[in-house]
């Protein structure tokens, strides 16, 4: 092959003998992901037509729209879903728009970074491209592929979230635009994986930034949204702020749009150019440097495993506790607005004290997140698997069941403390800020946190017992036990959702303490519904071939 697709040149753009197979390689790239991708589409598509529908049906009068209004406009409400505009004046669109589309820009956001990075740095590491580019095959095809093909995904999902709008009988400029800025928040993250995937090497490392820069996106969003109706200067500096910032239904402004489109071809460019500059599997971030001297604990199964699991288990740590401080800190704010809060609200903070409903309700949702952590672990796991890396592991004296025992214990030790600090975290920020019974609430709070340890417990074995006989499904099953649990938490009681609905969500059966008594019944269910999936896990892993795909 000629040195022109080898080796790195200096960067002249798009040239045709770089884009060489392109078109043949998005063709098996559609084919590769023609469960997973459309999966994805339906599911934003079928947010946005049950969300525009299910409002409607709820609410009888405008006087309730109204109640249901000021949960979007209360500070609490503007933290979680973004500068509710319009809820001054609101109709069944602008409810819409401003309590839910968040969660829609959210989860095109996601379907765009793992899209990208499972098809350029993913492939790479797994030495899959290279072996692709033996043939003729030019410099830039799998990263215009991969970007092709996201795109086509954002483009079909924003045609059903317009559909599901419209099907509300929603007005037609408000929801293009909410399905127009959908896609530019999918197209903002495509490029921001693009850039990730060059400069790191591993699909890990690359996931890990691109998320970082989503993650940093909603907690920047959190800050300015939470200053004023409508938001702040600090919304500004979010990309999901700039597509919020468009007041769909209300002000239709178009022209915040081009910072995303900008942005995100000014991120394309650049990852072009670094593809250029750099060799076939190296990133362009040196790895870190490791010790000269590997210290014992990393001769055993357990410090192997630790070593694994450790960063993983840190950044996802961090940034919950960070945010149960964050969410403890509005107790005495619910306090003094609980007489005002609308009717609705008791739907979701369930029992007599608004407070403590809203704190129990707090405590499961971030439970769902640590759930969230153990599914990441698992994948970790996967990875291991189909890099090589754990058959090499196996070739010591190491069995199959102390590898995956070593490294579920990692991750069970590491979810568990999560949980603790946590609690203490969400607890402690709860008692700085009330006035009466601080100490009684520091204790119900932290135990909250660790009464949801059987359903984070159930979540992992689940995943685990599809890891040991079922590995392709370990992302599928996991992020949709734990997507399925959000939704239902947040919108199901709410939505007045089928009681049905309610008995798949795996948080929904402990009970809501410290609003309700402790049930012990679901405690031993769930508890007992982990420990056999992983015991499946571990058959099934002892089992089945290496590097199963």
């Amino acid at each position: 092959m000629s040195a022109e697709l080898q080796t790195p040149q200096k960067y002249r753009g798009l040239s045709a003998k770089r884009l060489t197979g392109t078109h043949a390689l998005l063709r098996a790239l559609i084919r590769l992901d023609r469960l997973r991708l459309p999966l994805w589409v339906l599911g934003i598509g079928a947010m946005s037509f049950y969300v525009a529908n299910a409002v409607q049906a709820i609410v009888s009068d405008e006087r309730e729209l109204v109640q249901m209004a000021s949960i979007f406009a209360d500070p609490v409400g503007r933290l979680m879903t973004g500068p509710a505009f319009g809820m001054d004046e609101p109709t069944f669109a602008r409810f819409y728009a401003a309590g839910y589309v968040l969660f829609i820009y959210l989860l095109t956001a996601l379907m765009s970074i793992f899209t990208v990075v499972r098809h350029t740095r993913a492939e790479e590491q797994a030495g899959r491209a290279e072996l692709l580019r033996a043939n003729v095959l030019g410099r830039h095809a799998s990263l215009t592929a991969a970007l092709l093909l996201v795109m086509l995904a954002n483009l079909l999902a924003a045609g059903l979230v317009l559909a599901g709008a419209l099907s509300g009988g929603f007005p037609l400029p408000g929801s293009i635009l909410v399905a127009g800025s959908g896609a530019a928040v999918g197209f903002f993250f495509a490029a921001a994986a693009a850039v990730a995937a060059q400069l790191t090497e591993s699909s890990r490392s690359a996931s890990a930034l691109a998320g970082g820069i989503l993650g940093a996106s909603y907690l920047i969003r959190m800050v300015g949204d939470l200053g004023a109706p409508g938001g702040t200067a600090l919304s500004w500096f979010s990309p999901l702020g700039w597509s919020q910032q468009t007041a769909p239904y209300v002000e239709d402004q178009w022209w915040p749009l081009i910072l995303p489109l900008l942005f995100g071809g000014m991120g394309l460019v650049l990852a072009f150019a670094l593809n250029s500059r750099r060799d076939l599997g190296a990133g362009l971030l040196p790895p870190r440097a490791g010790s000269a001297r590997a210290p014992a604990w990393l001769s055993t199964a357990l410090g192997i495993s630790a070593h694994t699991l450790l960063g993983m288990l840190r950044g996802w740590g961090a940034a919950l506790i960070l945010s149960g401080a964050l969410f403890g800190s509005y107790a005495q704010t619910m306090v003094e607005t609980a007489a005002d809060l609308p009717e609705q609200f008791r739907r979701v903070f369930t029992g007599e004290s608004v407070m403590l409903g809203f704190l129990a309700y707090i405590s499961i949702f971030l439970a769902i997140l640590v759930a969230a952590a153990g599914v990441s672990g698992v994948r970790l796991l996967r990875g291991e698997e189909l890099s090589g890396r754990a058959e090499l592991m196996l070739s010591a004296p190491l069995s199959r069941t102390r590898w995956l025992c070593a490294h579920v214990l990692v991750l069970l030790t590491g979810l568990s403390l999560i949980l603790i600090l946590l609690g203490l975290a969400t607890a402690t920020a709860a008692a700085m800020v009330l006035e009466e019974e601080s100490g009684a609430r520091f204790r119900d709070v932290a135990l909250a946190s660790l009464h949801q340890a059987p359903a984070v417990l159930a979540v992992l074995g689940i995943v685990v017992a599809a890891f040991g006989w079922a590995p392709r499904l370990v992302g599928v099953l996991g992020w949709s036990l734990i997507g399925y649990a959000a939704f239902m938490t947040n919108f199901g009681r709410l939505l007045e959702l089928p009681e049905i609905l309610h008995r798949f969500n795996i948080f929904g059966y402990l009970a809501q303490y410290p609003v309700e008594p402790v049930e012990w019944a679901p405690v031993v269910l769930l508890s007992g519904l982990g420990v056999l999936g992983i015991i499946l896990g571990l058959t099934g892993w002892r089992h089945r071939q290496i590097n199963r795909n």
